[in-house]
């Protein structure tokens, strides 16, 4: 499902069934010795997807550790994203080649608990909601900004608060994003889809600055080789 809002020479790959711990390298294991078994179990799906991933790019296996930020730390020639929610877990992987960083996220698509809404959102972005038919604009807007953090981290090497990005929701399937702190990047565009009781966001920041979805003055598509 992720791939299908992913330029097509980004990996992905996903699971709605959980992958078996033996599956981890020991270095890994180590990194959840102490967890509960959800958390054990999204970590353990979301690497093996990894692995799937990158497979896919012609890579072989290796560990997915965790850097000081609890960001994942990719093998060298590759950037990518993980992400899991309840029953689905997905990883994205691009070459550094083409991309400097991408961001993905899953939700289900169902509100956002009640009074979180405020604590997440600009008062611009929140008037955008009161739509009628599609998605759960809420969880939507919710996705997007996870994916943002995502894509924006291994630009900046810092994290960002909810209200430093503002995101306009397109009901064409796409979303734009400006950057309201400084840093190396302005705007990003990106996709979201929702299918099948999930609602999927990813963003892909291509190498090259004519193309890429972070620079200003990004083109009208945002991911023009999707698959």
């Amino acid at each position: 499902m992720i791939a299908q809002i992913l330029p097509r020479e980004v990996a992905a790959a996903g699971s709605r069934a959980d992958a078996p711990e033996r599956e981890l390298f020991p270095e890994e294991r180590a990194l959840i010795k102490a967890a509960g078994p959800k958390r054990r179990a999204e970590f353990t799906t979301a690497r093996v997807c990894a692995r799937r991933a990158l497979a896919q790019l012609g890579i072989a296996a290796a560990p997915i550790l965790t850097g000081a930020q609890r960001e994942p730390l990719w093998p060298q020639g590759v950037v990518g994203s993980l992400t899991h929610c309840a029953g689905f877990r997905a990883a994205a992987i691009g070459r550094t080649a083409q991309f400097v960083s991408i961001g993905i996220d899953a939700e289900p698509d169902e509100p956002l608990p009640e009074g979180l809404l405020g604590h997440i959102s600009l008062p611009r972005e929140r008037a955008q909601l009161a739509r009628g038919e599609g998605p759960h604009w809420d969880r939507l807007l919710f996705s997007a900004k996870e994916s943002v953090y995502k894509a924006w981290f291994p630009l900046a090497r810092r994290w960002l608060g909810f209200h430093d990005a503002a995101i306009t929701l397109e009901p064409d399937g796409t979303f734009d994003v400006d950057l309201l702190v400084p840093g190396p990047v302005s705007r990003f565009r990106g996709r979201w889809l929702a299918h099948d009781g999930l609602i999927v966001t990813a963003i892909a920041n291509r190498t090259a600055p004519d193309r890429s979805e972070g620079c200003r003055g990004a083109g009208q598509d945002p991911f023009p080789n999707t698959r």
